[in-house]
């Protein structure tokens, strides 16, 4: 089994980090998932697909890649997400974590984690924080907590649960 390979995006990257998130809803829906993602891929969203578009570019991108092929994608910013209030000191927050569904149970999150938190302390930054839907009985809280992150405060966004989880590195 090829190893998991990440390397520094950029806004070239756009498309194939598009075509991840896509997969991912393809993933989630077909488990019955529809509250997490929605039904509709992010690149037939323009508003979504120019927020991940404006992530990028103010971010650090960083690509997954197993076989030379895009297998997952996050985006490192130093402030949240619009629905989200800032840390009140320095921090890294994760946006757009996402698994190609190829890819799927080959630890592609966990390595894109991993490389998260070492990037916060190569950066020197003492906080990597993050936010998941925290619907569907809270499996993806549960994911980031066995990545070693601690759930702080709830959100929402209409009808949409959100949590805030963070990791002192």
């Amino acid at each position: 089994m090829e190893k998991v390979r990440i390397r520094r995006g950029g806004v070239d990257d756009v498309p194939a980090i598009l075509g991840v998130l896509d997969s991912a809803v393809v993933w989630l829906n077909a488990r019955g998932i529809t509250d997490q993602w929605g039904t509709e891929p992010w690149s037939s969203r323009p508003r979504a697909a120019r927020r991940v578009r404006e992530t990028v570019a103010e971010g650090s991108p960083w690509i997954a890649e197993i076989g030379g092929v895009p297998a997952g994608a996050l985006t490192l910013t130093p402030f949240p997400g619009p629905d989200v209030a800032p840390a009140g000191e320095p921090e890294l927050y994760v946006r757009f974590l996402a698994t190609d569904s190829r890819f799927h149970g080959r630890g592609v999150g966990g390595a894109l984690l991993a490389h998260a938190v070492e990037e916060a302390r190569r950066r020197g930054v003492p906080l990597l924080r993050v936010d998941c839907f925290a619907g569907g009985g809270g499996r993806l809280v549960d994911y980031y907590v066995r990545h070693g992150f601690t759930p702080t405060e709830t959100y929402t966004v209409g009808d949409w649960p959100g949590q805030v989880l963070e990791r002192r590195v």
